[in-house]
């Protein structure tokens, strides 16, 4: 009946504009669209339906109208009638949502995205390509270009009546809308058990998360959905569609009061699957703290009360060992060649960690296994486990443990092969926090910190630990503890030949601390070495930690090397000679009658190998500067007493 009125109004309006109308500003618009080669597929569909033609020729309006380009991306039928809306709106006139002019007058909601561009649902705007016109009857007429076809909620079939439904209304009929073969039963069941139908009947704006059946194929889980976890899945007062959100900035959910706090945020991958997570950062007894990550396999469902993204598990339950969350993530998911890998490996790394009461994994996200260099490690079964097991510790060890360990350093902790180690690092603080953690030479970033499981954590990095990357240069100019030994070779330029891919470096690097020392020990000195006008002094003291060679040397080499006399290795200008020992699983550096500990062993580099060492490899030359000597303070305080004592003596005598 509906359709019917409507199409009747339509045919009348029409009859108007050609009794009275003949030259209409309707021709003006409909021109532009015509001749615009980049709109036509929108312009074929307008030109077939009568209600549009006629609001365009006798009604103010905003037309929101998609590329052709959007259209080829858009697998259904446009629905002409949800792109328009009978009031003007210039872009700055958009606030937070417009009625459109389909059956049921459902909402098309405004938000601001990144660098303040205007999205309508989940198109945006471009800015540059509105028009605004007045057509023969004086009514204001704007038309917005926009990058995607508006997408309304639609049933499988005709006869299924579709009023302009809310969350809860949405949830009970979802066997009969296009939903791509989703059921939403499950979690429906357990929102109407906790008597929570309210919180999604609400009118306003707001986002719902809503698990598929598919996400509960672990027996126990929806057992644990109460209504902590359906407050969880809301975030009340703000309409989130994936192009327009904000990545990884965490939204409070409806889940946030004294006892427990959930934010939500949402993220996309490079590889274009997007991805909400829940952080409960205050917990209790049932509901641990953690992150927990879900794939949403079907975004940007506009409803009446705000819009309902459709996720692949709940959120806020934390249910799966580490071992189950990479089984699970990696048949399609996040971290899908990480996976891959480990099985390629063999049966030992998924059963070691299967055996770890407790672990943390540093897994690889699938963008990081794109590089070239990683090939031929893969083949080699040997080293490519040794490389997994890099990223595994046998420690429950989330960003709050990491920061505890770091005490103003960074932390050092052992991954399960005894012998390696990974550095951390983290600076800021809250939504600003950044980890970065260094193994085997290669430093990575934490893209997704403290995925809970029960009996660990898992961390997302952006890079394979352990396989190298970038040359001696590269790892000095980022890594965090090196930077005091990179500044003073740049006063010489002494570091421009670490970039050298066709030579074999093998470099002592003092860490920052080193220096610090230093400079407790010897401040004049100090500071003259790291003067640009004493670079001669800087130079000849890094040159003795430069060692080149057709081969980089390990610290093991240089151990089996050391057994049977002193190791005399080839630096820049002249030679090293040392010992390596290994006492308790620490390397060990004899040079000169002292003994310097190796904090970071084997970092290995595109060109060579460096060894971060605890203290620099000072001679007595080395501290004197322009002809004079810079011993300790100490030492120069009990000199001048004793030199006072003597003078004092001879001068009774």
């Amino acid at each position: 009946m509906f359709a019917s009125r409507r199409g009747a109004l339509a045919a009348l309006l029409l009859l108007c504009c050609c009794c009275f109308a003949p030259n209409a500003a309707v021709a003006e618009l409909a021109d532009k669209l015509r001749d615009d080669s980049e709109l036509s597929q929108f312009y074929s569909l307008l030109e077939q339906n009568p209600v549009a033609n006629a609001t365009l020729a006798l009604r103010s309006c905003t037309i929101f109208v998609p590329t052709n380009e959007a259209f080829q991306r858009y697998k259904g039928t446009a629905q002409v009638l949800y792109h328009m809306t009978t009031a003007a709106f210039s872009q700055s006139q958009l606030k937070t949502s417009v009625t459109s002019d389909m059956e049921g007058n459902p909402p098309l909601y405004i938000t601001n995205g990144r660098n303040g561009d205007i999205y309508v649902n989940n198109a945006r705007i471009i800015p540059s390509l509105s028009v605004e016109l007045t057509n023969r009857e004086g009514k204001r007429q704007v038309m917005h270009i926009i990058d995607e076809v508006l997408e309304p909620l639609t049933a499988k079939s005709s006869s299924t009546e579709m009023n302009n439904m809310d969350a809860m209304q949405f949830m009970r009929v979802a066997d009969q809308l296009n939903l791509g073969n989703r059921t939403l039963r499950t979690y429906r069941t357990q929102v109407t058990m906790a008597k929570k139908e309210s919180l999604f009947e609400s009118p306003g704006f707001h986002t719902f998360l809503v698990p598929i059946d598919e996400g509960f194929k672990h027996s126990t889980r929806s057992g644990l959905v109460d209504a902590k976890v359906i407050d969880g899945h809301v975030i009340p007062n703000t309409v989130i569609f994936t192009a327009a959100s904000e990545h990884d900035e965490p939204k409070t959910s409806a889940a946030f009061e004294d006892q427990i706090k959930v934010t939500v945020s949402f993220f996309k991958q490079k590889d274009g699957k997007m991805y909400v997570k829940s952080n409960t950062f205050l917990g209790d007894a049932k509901h641990k703290e953690g992150v927990v990550l879900a794939e949403i396999v079907k975004a940007n469902i506009p409803i009446k009360n705000g819009v309902v993204h459709l996720i692949h598990r709940p959120l806020m339950i934390i249910d799966t060992t580490v071992t189950q969350f990479l089984q699970d993530n990696g048949e399609n998911g996040a971290l899908r060649k990480f996976y891959e890998v480990i099985m390629d490996a063999g049966g030992g790394v998924l059963e070691g960690i299967n055996n770890l009461s407790e672990v943390t994994i540093l897994a690889p996200s699938n963008e990081a296994w794109n590089i070239s260099s990683i090939d031929n490690i893969v083949r080699d079964r040997k080293k490519m486990t040794d490389i997994l097991n890099m990223h595994i510790i046998k420690d429950r060890l989330n960003v709050e443990k990491i920061r505890q360990k770091n005490a103003n350093l960074i932390a050092q902790v052992p991954t399960v092969n005894n012998r390696t180690f990974l550095y951390f690092n983290v600076r800021g603080e809250g939504a600003d926090t950044v980890v970065t953690v260094e193994g085997g030479g290669v430093n990575a970033t934490v893209l997704q910190a403290d995925v809970a499981q029960t009996n660990g954590f898992v961390h997302i990095i952006d890079r394979v630990l352990g396989v190298p990357h970038t040359t001696v240069l590269g790892k000095l100019q980022t890594d965090p503890m090196m930077s005091d030994t990179y500044r003073m070779g740049q006063f010489s330029h002494f570091n421009d030949q670490l970039n050298n891919t066709l030579r074999r470096y093998t470099y002592f690097v003092p860490r920052d601390k080193a220096w610090q020392k230093t400079e407790l020990d010897y401040p004049s000195a100090h500071k003259k070495l790291f003067m640009r006008d004493f670079y001669y002094h800087s130079k000849n003291l890094l040159e003795r930690h430069l060692v080149i060679a057709d081969h980089a040397y390990t610290m093991k080499e240089l151990v089996q090397m050391s057994l049977t006399d002193t190791v005399v290795l080839q630096t820049f200008r002249d030679s090293l000679k040392v010992k390596i020992e290994e006492e308790a699983g620490q390397y060990v550096i004899l040079w000169n009658y002292k003994k310097i500990n190796v904090y970071r062993p084997d970092v290995e580099c595109t060109n060579g190998i460096i060894h971060v060492i605890d203290a620099p490899l000072l001679e007595e030359k080395d501290i004197v500067v322009s002809g004079g000597s810079y011993l300790p303070e100490s030492s120069i305080c009990i000199m001048l007493a004793n030199l006072i004592m003597i003078t004092v003596a001879k001068f009774l005598n």
